[in-house]
């Protein structure tokens, strides 16, 4: 595995009309350039991923894989891609991706079709078509150009590093992405489909309309003597844990069956019968993958609200662990969960200290 991930993100967003440069905007619960670290990093079809900015002290503050690196950008884009490659040439790479950071929206599907067409290519960059009838502009005259001919690139763009390296290193004139090198140089190149979604934020109103929706979950479950409280995943010293066929987790639960509301996609028996396989199944596992999904789906937590309802233990004495479990459970941030503590003044189960019991209300968006 021999390929590297270049994200350019040292631009300073003019067009953008933010104090805070678009890269560090934030979109769907992150900022836009997380959205590039993450799907390259989880890929895992990079040895690094090195990010050009001239915001050094914004990224270093943030906890990276070391296999994440960070180097100080151009004054142009040109300027940028050229100081990545200088410092990635040490290492000897195969294959290089250039990628722009306002483009958070590609997927991984496509990281692995560039790789993929790159075994018999030396340079293979990403293509749709035009929308829009395409005009231009010579003095005071206006011509139309053949919309069916016309081609919209995208980044990611992957190419041979050498090739890449021995153009760029010769290149006196500014240019608006690595393919242009490959053009102006009459160097052959390999287009492939692109995705519409993949767009390019560079105006405020390009940030995605979007639709939310709230889903409501209930869990409850008994207490009984010889078994570990988990509570949000979190292991709770008690004297008794919660019956049920996985560990019980009423909080972790609550939150999935509030998700699968929000999507329109049953409760959490459908995907997590009470059969021999998920038998005590912890509850973080049975989160994960409906966390994964909903991501993958475009969609994203917004918050989330959760009453754990009990007369002991108190929920104060443990809020900020629960809630920081959550948080890296979800990967929201904890100011996006909510944890209040209710009891039912002694009445019924709960009251007798027999059962717990959680409710959440979630807001989840969708982005077009």
């Amino acid at each position: 595995m021999n390929n590297y991930f270049v994200i350019l993100a040292a631009g300073k967003s003019k067009r953008f009309h933010k104090k805070l440069a678009k890269q560090f905007y934030n979109y769907k619960n992150k900022e836009i350039i997380d959205h590039s670290i993450e799907k390259s990093f989880n890929s895992k079809l990079f040895k690094k991923i090195l990010i050009v900015t001239n915001n050094l002290n914004h990224l270093k503050k943030k906890n990276y894989s070391k296999s994440i690196r960070i180097i100080k950008g151009g004054k142009e884009r040109s300027d940028s891609s050229l100081l990545a490659l200088k410092y990635l040439k040490k290492y000897k790479p195969k294959n290089v991706f250039i990628h722009d950071a306002a483009r958070p929206n590609f997927s991984i599907k496509l990281l692995k079709n560039l790789l993929k067409n790159l075994k018999n290519n030396k340079a293979v960059v990403p293509i749709i078509s035009s929308k829009d009838s395409i005009k231009y502009k010579i003095k005071n005259q206006i011509f139309n150009l053949n919309k069916k001919k016309s081609l919209l690139t995208q980044t990611p763009q992957a190419f041979r590093f050498k090739e890449l390296y021995n153009l760029a290193i010769n290149e006196k004139n500014k240019i608006s992405d690595e393919a242009t090198l490959f053009i102006n140089n009459n160097h052959k190149i390999k287009f492939i489909p692109g995705e519409n979604r993949n767009n390019k934020i560079t105006f405020l109103n390009d940030i995605e309309t979007a639709q939310t929706y709230f889903g409501i979950g209930f869990d409850i479950h008994k207490l009984v003597k010889n078994k570990k409280l988990y509570l949000g995943g979190v292991k709770i010293p008690f004297h008794s844990g919660l019956e049920g066929h996985s560990d019980g987790d009423v909080i972790l639960h609550a939150i999935i069956d509030a998700i699968l509301g929000a999507i329109r996609k049953k409760d959490i028996g459908t995907y997590y019968p009470n059969t021999k396989k998920f038998k005590n199944i912890r509850s973080p596992k049975m989160l994960k993958p409906i966390i994964e999904n909903l991501y993958k789906s475009n969609l994203s937590i917004n918050n989330l609200d959760i009453n754990l309802i009990c007369e002991q233990p108190k929920v104060s004495k443990y809020r900020d662990k629960i809630i920081n479990s959550i948080s890296k459970l979800t990967t929201l941030n904890k100011d996006q969960i909510n944890l209040k503590g209710k009891t039912v003044e002694k009445l019924g189960l709960i009251g007798k200290e027999k059962a717990i019991a959680c409710e959440v209300i979630i807001s989840i968006t969708k982005y077009d």
